[in-house]
């Protein structure tokens, strides 16, 4: 079954992440399927909203820090990891950039925790509707890494400076309802109810004035910043970077002579 499944119902794209057993955390594979996902949502005339949640009792952990690796030929055209490894998560991103920008509502039907890129993809969307079992936790601080999907950028536009480097930098896990109380989440739903009134919300978002609601959201995209992709560029640069310097502190700490080469 594909790691990512798609569903059209009265106008309503939704798109679920579907590694359950993982808490649906991201591979270089299911990244790539959902961008694709993401962009034929943006580019399809019938579709009216887009929906993303995820399979079983959570919505993404984030990225998967056991999935293999891609392999790496060096070559002039390409440049070695560091290059590859920035161009590939740059492509990933674009998840990210098409559901903030495109013209239409997109919904983030938050299911459970939600962490790392995850907060990313949660935070592009236009409305985020959660659980009561929904945590909210940033993560990045856990693996030395600057954060990814838009991620900084996000909960800075949403939140505010003060709060946001609150969340990055204290790194504490947040219920539902501390989230929803800050105006991470939109809405806070029962468990048994969630998926009932995302639905409806979105169908009523497809069956409105669609043409009122691209122009609707350009204006609001307007008004907060025009530079989103320069952030998008930094934040793929950065995340690779800091990661990659995180492992290999790390690794040096574990040689007994304190990592002198």
């Amino acid at each position: 079954m594909s790691e990512v499944l798609v569903d059209n119902a009265g106008g309503v794209r939704t798109i679920t992440l579907n590694r359950p057993d993982r808490l649906n955390a991201l591979t270089d594979g299911i990244m790539a399927l959902l961008a694709d996902a993401v962009a034929d949502a943006a580019r399809d005339a019938s579709v009216g909203c887009v929906v993303v949640t995820g399979a079983g009792r959570g919505f993404c952990s984030g990225g998967d820090l056991k999935g293999e690796r891609a392999a790496v030929e060096i070559s002039p055209e390409t440049g070695g990891r560091v290059e590859q490894s920035h161009a590939r998560l740059r492509g990933h991103m674009e998840t990210a950039r098409l559901l903030h920008e495109m013209g239409k509502p997109t919904i983030a039907m938050v299911n459970g925790p939600v962490a790392g890129a995850g907060i990313g993809i949660a935070g592009a969307c236009d409305l985020r509707f959660a659980a009561t079992s929904a945590t909210f936790l940033t993560a990045f601080d856990r693996i030395g890494g600057s954060g990814d999907f838009g991620s900084s950028w996000f909960w800075t536009k949403h939140l505010g400076s003060a709060r946001a480097r609150e969340l990055f930098f204290l790194g504490e896990k947040l219920t539902a309802d501390q989230a929803h109380r800050i105006g991470i989440y939109t809405r806070l739903f029962a468990d048994d109810v969630l998926r009932d009134e995302t639905m409806q919300a979105a169908r009523r978002l497809a069956d409105g004035p669609r043409m009122g609601w691209r122009y609707m959201k350009a204006n609001l995209n307007l008004a907060e910043d025009g530079q989103f992709e320069a952030a998008l560029d930094q934040e793929a640069l950065f995340m690779g970077l800091s990661t990659q310097a995180a492992a290999a502190i790390w690794k040096a700490a574990q040689k007994p002579d304190g990592g002198k080469d």
